[in-house]
Protein backbone atom coordinates (compact mmCIF):
# COMPACT_ATOMS: atom_id res chain seq x y z
CA UNK A 1 0.00 0.00 0.00
CA UNK A 2 1.21 3.50 -0.73
CA UNK A 3 1.53 5.57 2.41
CA UNK A 4 -0.54 8.33 0.74
CA UNK A 5 -3.54 5.97 0.75
CA UNK A 6 -3.72 6.39 4.52
CA UNK A 7 -4.17 10.14 4.32
CA UNK A 8 -7.43 11.57 5.61
CA UNK A 9 -9.65 11.52 8.65
CA UNK A 10 -10.49 8.12 10.12
CA UNK A 11 -13.18 7.60 12.77
CA UNK A 12 -12.69 4.96 15.44
CA UNK A 13 -15.80 2.81 15.18
CA UNK A 14 -14.79 -0.30 17.17
CA UNK A 15 -12.16 -0.49 19.88
CA UNK A 16 -10.99 -2.07 23.09
CA UNK A 17 -8.77 0.90 23.98
CA UNK A 18 -9.65 2.01 27.56
CA UNK A 19 -9.17 5.70 26.76
CA UNK A 20 -12.12 5.53 24.31
CA UNK A 21 -14.29 3.30 26.50
CA UNK A 22 -14.25 5.23 29.80
CA UNK A 23 -16.77 7.74 28.47
CA UNK A 24 -14.93 11.00 29.14
CA UNK A 25 -13.16 11.11 25.75
CA UNK A 26 -15.58 10.58 22.88
CA UNK A 27 -15.74 10.63 19.07
CA UNK A 28 -12.06 9.81 18.48
CA UNK A 29 -10.62 10.39 15.02
CA UNK A 30 -7.17 9.90 13.53
CA UNK A 31 -6.01 12.34 10.85
CA UNK A 32 -3.04 11.26 8.76
CA UNK A 33 -1.11 13.60 6.47
CA UNK A 34 1.88 12.40 4.43
CA UNK A 35 4.99 14.29 5.46
CA UNK A 36 8.73 13.94 5.01
CA UNK A 37 11.02 14.34 8.01
CA UNK A 38 14.77 13.87 7.87
CA UNK A 39 14.42 12.29 4.44
CA UNK A 40 11.84 9.75 5.66
CA UNK A 41 8.30 9.72 4.29
CA UNK A 42 5.83 9.15 7.11
CA UNK A 43 2.52 10.35 8.50
CA UNK A 44 1.81 13.36 10.62
CA UNK A 45 -0.71 11.89 13.03
CA UNK A 46 -3.34 13.92 14.89
CA UNK A 47 -5.71 12.16 17.25
CA UNK A 48 -8.75 14.30 18.08
CA UNK A 49 -11.50 13.61 20.58
CA UNK A 50 -14.17 15.49 22.48
CA UNK A 51 -13.67 15.92 26.23
CA UNK A 52 -15.91 18.10 28.41
CA UNK A 53 -17.33 19.73 25.29
CA UNK A 54 -13.90 20.71 23.92
CA UNK A 55 -11.85 19.17 21.12
CA UNK A 56 -8.53 17.83 22.42
CA UNK A 57 -5.60 16.61 20.32
CA UNK A 58 -2.59 14.33 20.59
CA UNK A 59 0.00 15.00 17.89
CA UNK A 60 2.58 12.51 16.71
CA UNK A 61 4.43 11.13 13.74
CA UNK A 62 4.26 7.63 12.29
CA UNK A 63 7.32 6.15 10.64
CA UNK A 64 6.70 3.15 8.41
CA UNK A 65 8.67 0.10 9.47
CA UNK A 66 8.13 -1.92 6.27
CA UNK A 67 7.92 -1.37 2.53
CA UNK A 68 4.21 -2.28 2.49
CA UNK A 69 3.42 0.61 4.88
CA UNK A 70 1.45 -1.65 7.20
CA UNK A 71 3.68 -1.47 10.27
CA UNK A 72 4.51 1.79 12.03
CA UNK A 73 6.20 3.35 15.01
CA UNK A 74 4.36 6.35 16.44
CA UNK A 75 6.28 9.00 18.35
CA UNK A 76 4.56 11.80 20.20
CA UNK A 77 5.46 15.44 19.76
CA UNK A 78 6.29 18.04 22.37
CA UNK A 79 6.21 16.69 25.92
CA UNK A 80 5.14 13.33 24.50
CA UNK A 81 8.22 13.01 22.28
CA UNK A 82 9.74 10.38 24.58
CA UNK A 83 6.70 8.14 24.04
CA UNK A 84 6.63 5.62 21.21
CA UNK A 85 4.09 3.01 20.23
CA UNK A 86 4.18 0.33 17.54
CA UNK A 87 1.05 -0.40 15.55
CA UNK A 88 0.16 -2.33 12.42
CA UNK A 89 -2.63 -2.65 9.93
CA UNK A 90 -3.85 -6.23 10.15
CA UNK A 91 -6.65 -5.89 7.61
CA UNK A 92 -7.46 -3.41 4.86
CA UNK A 93 -10.88 -3.30 3.21
CA UNK A 94 -10.74 -3.73 -0.56
CA UNK A 95 -11.96 -0.17 -1.15
CA UNK A 96 -9.62 1.20 1.57
CA UNK A 97 -12.62 2.68 3.43
CA UNK A 98 -11.83 0.87 6.69
CA UNK A 99 -8.93 -0.80 8.45
CA UNK A 100 -8.34 -3.02 11.45
CA UNK A 101 -5.29 -1.95 13.39
CA UNK A 102 -3.43 -3.64 16.22
CA UNK A 103 -1.34 -1.64 18.67
CA UNK A 104 1.28 -3.08 20.98
CA UNK A 105 1.38 -2.66 24.74
CA UNK A 106 3.43 0.28 26.01
CA UNK A 107 4.30 1.55 29.49
CA UNK A 108 1.18 3.70 29.29
CA UNK A 109 -1.31 1.68 27.25
CA UNK A 110 -2.43 -1.94 26.92
CA UNK A 111 -2.27 -3.94 23.70
CA UNK A 112 -5.42 -3.60 21.64
CA UNK A 113 -7.32 -3.15 18.43
CA UNK A 114 -9.26 -0.43 16.62
CA UNK A 115 -11.45 -0.54 13.57
CA UNK A 116 -11.14 2.81 11.84
CA UNK A 117 -13.27 4.04 8.97
CA UNK A 118 -13.26 6.93 6.54
CA UNK A 119 -17.03 6.94 7.02
CA UNK A 120 -18.28 8.18 10.41
CA UNK A 121 -21.29 5.92 9.97
CA UNK A 122 -20.49 2.98 7.68
CA UNK A 123 -23.38 1.67 5.58
CA UNK A 124 -24.96 -1.75 6.16
CA UNK A 125 -22.73 -3.50 3.61
CA UNK A 126 -19.60 -2.10 5.24
CA UNK A 127 -20.84 -3.03 8.71
CA UNK A 128 -21.56 -6.58 7.55
CA UNK A 129 -18.07 -6.84 6.06
CA UNK A 130 -16.52 -5.44 9.26
CA UNK A 131 -18.48 -7.84 11.45
CA UNK A 132 -17.56 -10.80 9.24
CA UNK A 133 -13.86 -9.92 9.36
CA UNK A 134 -13.95 -9.36 13.14
CA UNK A 135 -15.58 -12.79 13.59
CA UNK A 136 -12.99 -14.37 11.28
CA UNK A 137 -10.17 -12.81 13.35
CA UNK A 138 -11.92 -13.78 16.62
CA UNK A 139 -12.17 -10.12 17.63
CA UNK A 140 -15.94 -9.53 17.51
CA UNK A 141 -16.49 -10.20 21.20
CA UNK A 142 -13.36 -8.31 22.23
CA UNK A 143 -14.26 -4.92 20.75
CA UNK A 144 -16.92 -2.37 21.63
CA UNK A 145 -18.80 -0.36 19.02
CA UNK A 146 -18.53 3.40 19.30
CA UNK A 147 -21.22 3.85 16.62
CA UNK A 148 -24.25 3.54 18.89
CA UNK A 149 -22.49 4.90 21.95
CA UNK A 150 -24.75 6.54 24.51
CA UNK A 151 -22.22 9.33 24.97
CA UNK A 152 -22.51 10.54 21.38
Amino acid sequence: MKIEQLEGVWSVIYTNFPMWLKGDKIRPTFTYITEERNGILGLKDEVNYLSNGKIKSIIGWDESLNKDNTSFMWRGEGLKSIITSNWEIIYTAENLDWLIIHFEKTLFTPEGYDVISKNKTPNEDELTAIHNKLRELDLMDKLTSLLLSSHE
